[in-house]
């Protein structure tokens, strides 16, 4: 009998503290950024999307700029890509049209 009881009495101060502490969870350890994480989230860069082909296409200038960077290593990513479709997608159209005498 005094086993049971004992075992009831573990079962019940378990619930209560599981219960207790999912309720002031949020109390006790703020959901927001804390000063130590927000310090490290800025020194590490952002993930940016690179730009598309699209861009580069209104921009053959940076477009061009981008693909010397990348072959000089000083760029690295996706805009390496997006970059030189542009310009060879650029310099395709213009061999064409001399092509055609336009």
């Amino acid at each position: 009998m005094t086993q049971g009881r004992t075992v009831f009495i573990v079962l019940v101060a378990l619930v209560v503290g599981f219960g207790s502490g999912f309720v002031l969870r949020p109390i006790l350890v703020p959901v927001g950024p804390t000063a130590a994480t927000a310090g490290i989230s800025a020194s590490i860069p952002a993930m940016i999307e690179p730009r598309g082909t699209q861009y580069f296409r209104a921009h053959l200038d940076e477009a061009r700029h981008i693909v010397e960077q990348c072959q000089t290593g000083a760029v690295r990513g996706g805009e390496c890509a997006t970059a030189e479709t542009a310009v060879v997608e650029a310099e395709g159209k213009e061999r064409f049209g001399k092509f055609m005498g336009n």
